[in-house]
């Protein structure tokens, strides 16, 4: 069992003392916004108002429209990857490798929108689409369908230990003034795990055992499994586009079974300034960057002002609180704008406060929502969701369906939120009043129309600091892969992959000959197979290295032999010697590649007889780790 660190360890550990020996705690410690915080987050949401050039945040609709009715279901099943099943032409094998990977109530949500669309076609007098379950009777899905049987078994066995822990165990409470515990199960589909918890939110013994939400977070334990952590980072392009198929339908499932009615809008067309850093969009930015530095995942602007606020703002008393000087922070941006590209601006003379103020600013003007005009009004409506752990389950998968320019970025911003936090001694910004002055800047655009500011002050205002704080405290668990994810795009892969054997059953058995010819067969004799790596280290090492399996052994383990064999040794060390006399070795990782799985970075902690029996098929190089920027 591993425990997934919130974002700010310095923080946790300053939290946990501070409930034990802390005597009344002054207004800028307590957990909830104070009064200076509710100020701070109307204020923001004033500056807003202003710089932005409209008053009505609530019903600023130019920008953007809903969809049309029939049109969101149409662009839905798209982004699932689903637009098949409403096309005329479409093949039955086509639909049914997706949705064989489907739990029940992943595929009851797609019915739903299939539903929907249907009889927004009746009423258009078109043709409607066939029933999600005639594709299942087709006689050409029924090969894939013992599998598919099997997968949702195991994913019964699953919630059946989920269902078997009673709600006051699953969230335990301690003794008074202890830190609470969170276990957060990944296994099993999390709109599955919403069905077991309301059912048994419905039993009258557990009605009495609810605790009310005191406003603290709680450490969370995340149960490492035994083929390790994924993280966003660790999956090729092609099975994160799956991955997101995935993880908007379960998405939606949560929301149907939690009654979460949120519209999706589209930006509209809107006219670029003439600018070089603000207003431009993200992608233009990385397009413009990634010319002089292919590797940056994050706009260079960003990394440098977010590292001089690492540098010298850190520690300034009230930072992002405290407002810079208006008619310096828009000298600051002209100069930005016409001397960064050209490397002749200096950040020496430059106020951290008006620094934090370009942030702000940088990050609400941009063309979209930096959490997208598609997901925004998700994003906010986790604020309405009871439990903690469904609104870490619901902000995992809007994280997931992010773009990557978006998802880099936020993660960049919540990094540096996070240490602005860890510094709260020097800079009195708690995580309160770090998530109550950064909440107006990422939910309200007007782009999108908000009900943010609508309602009672204090209530919305905590809501919307509260999903903020989540964001920043809870980071590192949320830019990582679900398990039941991982495992659907596994058997998705390995669907793919049979489904042209289905057209002719002879071509079928000579691909599955060669298939069990081509792959390593484990020895029947022996417990503890062999494998081959391929080693592919840059120019330094090439070749393969023969390795023994047992079934303790992990990723790291393999790469430490390999260190002793190829970097290290005395006869053929690959080190580079540095000026102090230490030596540098390259930054290697394991890596699984093909099977049922594109390219998969692995965990160090994965234990390899496991993934061996996961995917036999696959192939494992030893190679060099991709240069990303800010650690993503």
């Amino acid at each position: 069992m591993s425990v997934e660190p919130w974002a700010s360890p310095q923080d946790q550990a300053a939290a946990e003392l501070a409930h034990t020996t802390r005597t009344p705690p002054s207004e800028d410690q307590e957990q909830h916004p104070d009064k200076l915080c509710l100020d701070s987050f109307w204020s923001e949401v004033e500056t807003i108002r202003q710089g932005s050039g409209y008053t009505d945040l609530d019903c600023t609709r130019r920008d953007s429209r809903q969809s049309e009715e029939g049109e969101q279901e149409e662009q839905w099943l798209a982004d699932a990857g689903l637009s098949n099943l409403i096309s005329e032409d479409s093949e039955d094998v086509d639909n049914v490798v997706l949705l064989s990977t489907l739990t029940r109530t992943q595929a009851a949500a797609v019915q739903r929108r299939l539903d929907s669309y249907t009889l927004s076609l009746r009423k258009r007098n078109k043709p409607p689409p066939r029933d999600v379950r005639d594709i299942f009777n087709s006689p050409i899905t029924q090969t894939l369908l013992p599998d598919s049987q099997h997968s949702e078994d195991l994913a019964k066995d699953s919630m059946a230990s989920v269902a078997k822990t009673p709600l006051s165990a699953m969230a335990p409470e301690h003794q008074r003034g202890a830190p609470k515990e969170e276990f957060f199960i990944t296994d099993v589909a999390y709109c599955e795990q919403a069905v077991i918890l309301l059912k048994q939110a419905k039993l009258p013994q557990n009605n009495a055992l609810c605790r009310k939400e005191d406003g603290t977070l709680p450490r969370v334990i995340c149960p490492k499994c035994r083929l390790g952590v994924t993280r966003i980072q660790d999956l090729s392009h092609s099975d994160m586009k799956k991955v997101r198929q995935l993880a908007l339908i379960d998405m939606t499932a949560l929301c149907d079974l939690l009654e979460l009615e949120v519209k999706r809008h589209k930006t509209g067309k809107r006219k670029i300034p003439e600018s070089t850093l603000f207003g431009v969009p993200l992608g233009s930015l990385l397009e413009t960057d990634q010319k002089t530095k292919p590797s940056t995942s994050i706009p260079l602007f960003l990394q440098a002002l977010l590292s001089f606020l690492e540098k010298k703002g850190v520690d300034s008393e009230g930072i992002l609180r405290v407002p810079g000087s208006q008619s310096r922070i828009k000298l600051l941006q002209q100069h930005l704008e016409t001397t960064f590209y050209s490397g002749h601006f200096s950040w020496d003379e430059v106020s951290p406060n008006d620094a934090a103020a370009l942030l702000k600013k940088f990050i609400r003007e941009l063309p979209a929502p930096l959490l997208t005009a598609e997901y925004l009004n998700t994003f906010s409506a986790v604020r309405d969701i009871t439990e903690l752990k469904q609104k870490l389950h619901m902000l995992n998968l809007l994280i997931l369906l992010l773009p990557e320019p978006n998802r880099n970025t936020l993660k960049a911003l919540l990094e540096f939120l996070s240490k602005v936090v860890s510094r709260e001694k020097r800079n009195r910004m708690n995580l309160w009043a770090v998530a109550t002055i950064m909440a107006p800047n990422l939910f309200l655009h007007k782009a999108v129309p908000s009900r943010l500011t609508e309602g009672a002050e204090k209530g919305h205002a905590e809501k919307a600091a509260d999903v903020m704080r989540l964001l920043i405290r809870y980071q590192d668990l949320l830019w990582t892969i679900p398990n039941f994810l991982m495992s659907q795009v596994r058997k998705l892969n390995e669907n793919s992959n049979r489904r042209y054997q289905f057209y002719d059953r002879r071509i079928k058995n000579l691909l599955r000959k060669i298939s069990t010819d081509s792959r390593e067969k484990p020895d029947k004799n022996s417990l503890e197979p062999r494998r081959t790596v391929k080693i592919q280290v840059g120019d330094l090492v090439s070749g393969t290295m023969e390795f023994q399996l047992n079934i303790n052994s992990r990723a790291s383990d393999l790469l430490a032999q390999f260190h002793r064999q190829f970097l290290r040794s005395p006869d053929n060390g690959k080190g580079k010697m540095r000026r102090n006399g230490s030596v540098v070795y390259p930054d290697c990782a394991l890596y699984e590649v093909g099977g049922n799985i594109g390219e998969h970075c692995l965990d160090p902690d994965t234990h390899l007889l496991d993934l061996y029996n996961s995917n036999p098929a696959g192939e494992w190089f030893i190679k060099m780790k991709p240069n990303g920027s800010r650690g993503l």
